[in-house]
């Protein structure tokens, strides 16, 4: 276990540092065979090297290891040949080179059988949640139709309440017309850092020449410019701290009005309700009104007609009945005023 732990880590280390000098998968995947094989005695499998690359589809280790058995096959049968070696030495490198082909391949094809199970279940895992996924969409979509018709029914509701935002709205753009001025200044700021950084630049680079009183000069301009920067970021906090209050009284404001808007619709209904009560005792007052000048017109005209032969003995008894009629008209029209 203390063995194959350090091996392991130097592997993975190896790898990444192929990984960043071929960035082609099939010489990366050549690579790590090679490594595997030659610097750590591992035989590679097509399984074990996507594993350890992560790259390119799963049929591209399959090929690229029998690529390298056939290329290492090759090499060593060269050199076999031509290697100044008894005939019973020779043999037995070939049978050797065999042997290795024979148990590599048959690796490698259990390896490749074992990658085949895996993406048998993983397509049957993605099957299984493309059909969980179109489940999903259909709720998706169904939500999405009540919460369109919900949006529509707020809509309808936003127009109706554009106007009364129109003073919430006016506070928020001078408050942003503030912050657009706040950030105009941070640019300010920002430019004239960036110059100072430049000019910082240039001192340097003469300064360079110099010596220790130079770096000195140099080490404490340094330290100037951290502090007005330090300064300049506090500066720009403070400006985002105080946008920030701005929008959140902006967003005050627009609440109460929002109230003071429902609480005088609702005296406006108020209002509407006690006009409709007037209005009705104004139409019965009219119509006693009606019957009362009916009668006094009625009452006059018969007193007309009976004072007609005493007007010379009783002049003053001719206006009574005018007078008595007049009474139910300011007795009504007390009770108007008394409502």
């Amino acid at each position: 276990m203390t063995d194959v732990a350090p091996d392991e880590v130097r592997l993975n280390a190896e790898i990444e540092r192929l990984k960043a000098e071929f960035p082609k998968t099939r010489e990366l995947y050549r690579e790590v065979c090679a490594l595997m094989f030659f610097r750590f005695g591992i035989t590679p499998t097509a399984n074990r090297l996507y594993q350890l690359v992560r790259r390119g589809s799963m049929s591209t280790p399959t090929a690229v290891l029998s690529e390298f058995w056939a290329d290492l096959r090759e090499k060593s049968r060269v050199r076999i040949e031509h290697a100044d070696l008894p005939e019973e030495l020779q043999g037995a490198a070939g049978e050797l080179v065999a042997a290795l082909w024979t148990r590599a391949a048959a690796a490698a094809q259990a390896s490749l059988e074992a990658l085949r199970l895996e993406v048998e279940e993983v397509r049957r895992a993605a099957e299984a949640a493309v059909a969980a996924t179109r489940g999903d969409l259909e709720r998706t979509e169904a939500a999405l139709e009540q919460r369109t018709a919900a949006l529509l029914t707020a809509q309808v509701r936003i127009q109706e309440l554009e106007q009364t935002q129109a003073a919430a709205v006016a506070t928020r753009g001078a408050l942003e017309g503030e912050l657009e001025r706040a950030r105009e200044a941070s640019r300010e700021r920002d430019a004239a850092l960036t110059q100072a950084r430049a000019d910082f630049a240039a001192e340097l680079d003469k300064l360079r020449a110099g010596a220790e009183l130079a770096q000195t000069r140099l080490e404490a301009a340094e330290k100037r410019a951290l502090l007005e920067i330090e300064r300049e970021r506090t500066a720009n906090v403070r400006l985002q701290r105080d946008a920030e209050a701005a929008a959140q009284r902006a967003t005050r404001t627009e609440e109460s009005a929002r109230a003071e808007i429902q609480s005088l619709q609702k005296q406006l209904g108020d209002l509407r309700h006690q006009a409709g009560l007037a209005e009705g005792r104004l139409d019965a007052l009219r119509a006693s009104h009606d019957a009362q000048a009916r009668e006094l017109e009625a009452a006059r005209e018969k007193g007309a007609g009976t004072a007609a032969p005493g007007a010379r003995r009783t002049p003053r008894r001719a206006g009574r009945p005018g007078a008595d009629a007049a009474k139910p008209l300011r007795a009504a029209r007390k009770t108007a005023q008394k409502a």
